[in-house]
């Protein structure tokens, strides 16, 4: 690692205060003041919690490293250290109790909360004990007190432990700190949902039903569900039909009187005052427009979902989308296309404006790693920036749509979804081959293989008429799922799980859907029966055993496998095949000749050995020369042996399990589609290929859909449906719902071409705005739902080492092949028990994309990890996007990332020209696409000053740093220089300009 004291600062600290007159300009507010600072001090906690954490554990590693000689007293740094953590602690304490009463959380997340609340607060009274007798004790100089103490201060560090390993998993959301001060200014929080945006796109046209749809059923799915759902609701009330609804609870009063809201019990306890009496018991009580939603629903008649046609669905999306008409818009120059009068038309009835277009620098950059997962080179960029003929950007989109790359860049989002891994998964977790099916998603996106077939293959090309190699490799997509290799395991339940797992994945990935919650009982809000659920788990029950039993203590991962090439040459692999095949049969047909020899020899009859001539000997030599030939030539060619899918030969009977558990089958099911959504319209019986194709018709509501949501997802940082995993009545409606459809119709239309899908995004005007942010975006539309500029987030743990060994000059450009080994921190796999060891690679394989990094599910990359890469156990619609310090600190000290920064500093020394600033300007130029201000080349110009003057003081410290990088600390600069240059090239690397999509 580089050495700390010449680091460069790259953390700066905002103390929470905020000024008293913020909270006092709308004395109006109904809830008091205090009452609105409590709430809003909440949001604070993430921001002060980590100070205390820090000193608490530095002040544990100085009194147990030093030396005391007899004395029991603390030491002095170690109590300076306990006595500001646990001030700091107890503060922490305060707002995370304040933060959990706001909070809104359920299920396992709510036990999560409070073991991390009551781990916190027990880590700061310890911290206060310890304080209180590490005082006496410096007086009394007493082993007793100075024990109370050290105990004291362990038993701290160790609550503080279990708060932050469970505090790390809470999510707070977006924009929290914005929402606190508008509370605490007695306003509501300015932060949307897309429910609220969507309910406010035409007010005047909502009948009462949409009315329910998009104002009332987001408040009791967010609000109310959580308490009021399932077999035994609290109060005895349920929320879940209008039947329910309507049905009093245990108090015997009405819960909602159509068109009484006044006499609605329902009303009254969301109306209340009372705090004990007001409902939601959590978190902050409904806003008075949610609440006069509530009243004006009841006093229209407490309508559900609105009248459809029949056999036409209430929900939007299991109603096949209709190709809409783009919307009229007041400024007719600004669309490109259909895409931009949808967005337009928002952004217009919300009084704002589109941002103007980005200049060519972002562009670029933006479209780069929108497509193909790198930054741009500089001569790419000038190229760009002197092609001044018209449809130059449309030029420079198609050139990305065609690199090997974009295949690369977006396998990335496939497999995630696709849970692909190279290990088996649970305790053992040993390495499988997997790589040919990534090999095969990245060549079929390159080849724009249309996503029917795309879909096709990978569920069901084994079923294919006479499948070939690569069409049996895409069905590893099913072989992704885990494997359990341990003995004394009961096989039919792991066997099962699998089975589980490939349904749950199907319903997340092509249907959008939480099927998974039909396992055990009827979904409590999509309209799938458990029986629904187990008639797709019999489509997927046919298939061959995943594991090879030994004995009942040992197995191994089986099933079906086929040989993969290498460079997948399976034409040449089968032209090998049927020489063997020819060879076997020559080396047949000469043995059968030569029987009467063999004969002889064995009866002792063989002084003449009748039968046998010099031809035959000639001819079975040849013979067995040429099937020697023909065998070594085919193992040369073999890379793998690809885990791919085989229907079993004996078909299995399927049965209900009653609560989900494979103890207890009941009724035998047969294998179908869910009752809610359009019956296939083959006849064939549903086997995978029946369903697969059933998945991509035209009339399936949910695929296309989807997909391009899926698309727009990928591209824009979030979905016109933001819970991508779920288009069923829990998750957020669309924000553009027209556009949605349009976009779906448009997919199915072009033949499922994922290319043009994404072509027509990145081509429109929406897709080309500046991501500069004015007040009025802030006031109007503070989450950016309507697009009215571009938005701008951090790239993707793959992305961000891959921008680091371009920049760099490092990046080896190969495509595909065997999984490969970074460096990662020493003794990362330690704790697997079954042996296997992290070796590093060496040669172009270290510096490979980040996307053919070896996944072990149980212990993937640490890098990937800190920057929200899955660990791919089960499938991830998609990834959070998280914002810490381990962020920073990775890509500032991770051994991968120095030797990117030495190897950028060497590369602005030999390619940036003679002086100082125009390597810096190079260097930038590289991480970010642009030229440097002068404010920013002075300001590098004095760091690399500051440090080079510190290397040239200590030349062992520089040599120590030159000699980072593949180029070790060889040629003909100094080491100073090297040092100093590493030094600015590590901060460029950690510039959030670097890591940001412009």
């Amino acid at each position: 690692m580089i050495p700390a004291r010449l680091t460069p600062p790259a953390i700066a600290l905002a103390a929470p205060f905020v000024p008293l007159a913020l909270f006092t300009t709308h004395a109006l507010a109904a809830e008091p003041l205090t009452d609105r600072l409590w709430r809003a001090s909440g949001a604070f906690h993430p921001m002060v919690v980590h100070f205390p954490i820090a000193l608490l554990v530095v002040a544990v590693i100085f009194e147990f490293a030093r030396r005391r000689g007899g004395e029991h007293r603390p030491g002095p740094t170690a109590f300076a250290c306990l006595c500001l953590g646990a001030a700091g602690a107890l503060l922490a304490a305060l707002l995370g109790w304040s933060s959990a009463q706001s909070a809104n959380y359920g299920g396992s997340a709510a036990w999560t909360l409070g073991v991390h609340r009551w781990a916190g607060i027990a880590a700061a009274v310890l911290a206060a004990v310890a304080v209180l007798a590490a005082t006496i004790a410096r007086g009394l100089n007493g082993p007793r007190l100075f024990n109370v103490y050290r105990v004291s201060l362990l038993a701290c560090v160790l609550a503080v432990t279990v708060a932050g390993h469970h505090g790390g998993t809470l999510v707070h959301g977006e924009g929290v700190v914005r929402d606190a001060l508008a509370i605490a200014r007695g306003h509501s929080p300015p932060r949307a949902s897309t429910r609220t945006l969507n309910a406010q796109q035409r007010p005047g046209d909502e009948t009462p039903g949409d009315t329910y749809a998009t104002r009332i059923e987001p408040i009791f799915v967010t609000r109310c569900y959580q308490c009021h759902t399932g077999a035994s609701p609290e109060a005895g009330f349920r929320l879940a039909t209008r039947e329910q609804a309507l049905t009093p609870g245990v108090s015997g009063k009405p819960t909602i009187v159509p068109g009484d809201a006044s006499a609605s019990l329902l009303y009254q306890l969301v109306s209340a005052t009372d705090h004990d009496r007001r409902m939601p018991p959590k978190g902050s009580p409904l806003s008075r427009e949610q609440v006069s939603d509530i009243a004006a629903w009841i006093n229209a008649g407490a309508p559900w979902h609105g009248q459809r046609p029949a056999g036409e669905h209430w929900h939007w999306a299991y109603r096949a989308p209709v190709r809409p008409n783009p919307p009229p818009v007041l400024d007719t120059t600004w669309p490109r296309g259909p895409i931009d009068h949808f967005i337009l038309a928002r952004i217009e009835s919300a009084g704002l404006s589109p941002s103007p277009q980005a200049d060519r620098h972002a562009l670029i950059r933006r479209l780069s790693l929108d497509l193909i997962g790198l930054p741009p080179s500089p001569p790419e960029v000038t190229a760009f920036l002197s092609d001044t003929r018209p449809g130059a950007y449309e030029r420079l989109v198609d050139r990305l749509l065609a690199s090997p790359h974009f295949g690369e860049r977006w396998a990335r989002v496939w497999l995630d979804l696709a849970r692909y891994a190279d290990s088996h998964g649970y305790e053992k977790d040993g390495p499988r081959v997997m790589w040919p099916y990534r090999d095969w998603v990245i060549d079929a996106l390159n080849d724009d293989l249309p996503f029917d077939r795309f879909t096709i293959e990978q569920l069901a090309g084994d079923l294919l008429p006479d499948p070939t190699g690569p069409q049996l490799v895409a069905t590893g997509f099913n072989r992704n799922t885990q494997t359990n290799e341990e003995g004394g395991t009961d096989v039919e339940e792991f066997r099962i799980d699998a089975v589980i797992d490939r349904v749950n994945t199907v319903g997340a990935v092509w249907l959008g859907s939480t099927v998974g919650c039909a396992q055990c009982h009827d979904h409590k809000n999509d309209p799938l029966t458990q029986r629904d659920y187990f008639r797709l788990l019999a489509i997927f029950n046919q298939d061959e055993l995943d594991v090879h039993v030994v004995s009942s203590t040992e197995k191994y991962a089986a099933g079906a496998m086929i040989e993969y090439p290498r460079a997948a040459r399976f034409d040449e692999l089968a032209d090998l095949n049927a020489g063997l095949a020819r060879a076997d049969a020559d080396l047949a047909r000469h043995a059968a000749d030569l029987q009467p020899a063999a004969i002889g020899l064995a009866t002792g009859r063989h002084a003449a050995l009748p039968g046998f001539t010099p031809d035959h000997a000639t001819a079975l030599s040849l013979a067995h020369s040429h099937r020697e030939q023909l065998s070594r030539q085919r193992s040369s060619l073999i890379a793998a042996r690809a885990l791919v899918m085989r229907r079993s030969p004996e078909p299995r009977q399927t049965r209900l399990f009653d609560g989900g558990s494979f103890l207890s089958p009941t009724e035998p099911v047969e294998p179908g589609l869910p009752a809610f959504l359009p019956p296939a319209t083959d006849r064939e019986p549903m086997d995978r290929l029946a369903f697969a194709r059933w998945l991509v018709e035209p009339d399936n509501p949910l695929t296309a859909r989807v997909t391009v949501n899926r698309i727009w997802e990928t591209i824009f940082g979030r979905g016109i449906v933001e819970t991508s995993e779920d288009f069923g009545p829990q998750g957020d409606p669309p924000t553009h719902p027209e556009l949605l459809d349009h976009l779906a119709a448009e997919l199915v239309r072009d033949g499922w071409s994922l290319k043009h899908a994404i072509r027509s995004i990145v081509t429109s005007a929406t897709y080309r705005q500046s991501s500069r942010v004015t007040p009025d975006h802030l006031e109007k539309d503070p989450l950016n739902i309507l697009l009215a500029r571009s938005p701008r987030y951090r790239v993707e743990a793959e992305m961000v080492r891959d921008i680091g060994l371009t920049a760099s000059g490092l990046l080896h450009r190969a495509i595909g092949g065997p999984s490969v080994f970074p460096p990662q921190p020493e003794g990362t796999w330690t704790q697997i028990y079954s042996g296997e060891q992290w070796v590093e690679s060496q040669g172009p394989d270290r510096y490979r994309r980040g996307l053919y990094t070896f996944i072990r599910r149980t212990s993937p990359h640490p890098s990937m990890v800190a920057f929200d890469a899955p660990s791919r156990e089960i499938t991830c619609t998609r990834r959070p996007r998280t914002s810490t310090p381990l962020q920073a600190l990775t890509t500032l000290n991770d051994p991968a990332f120095v030797e990117m920064a030495a190897a950028l500093a060497r590369r602005a020394i030999d390619e940036g020209g003679n002086d100082p600033r125009s390597r810096a300007a190079y260097a930038m130029k590289l991480c970010l696409a642009r030229e440097p201000t002068p404010r920013e080349i002075e300001r590098l110009l004095a760091l690399y000053q500051d440090q080079l003057n510190a290397y040239e003081s200590d030349r062992s410290a520089a040599g120590q740093v030159a000699s980072y990088g593949p180029a070790g600390a060889g040629g003909l600069h100094d080491h100073a220089q090297i040092a100093a240059w590493t030094i600015v090239a590590n901060v460029l690397l950690n510039l959030d300009e670097t890591l940001t999509r412009p």
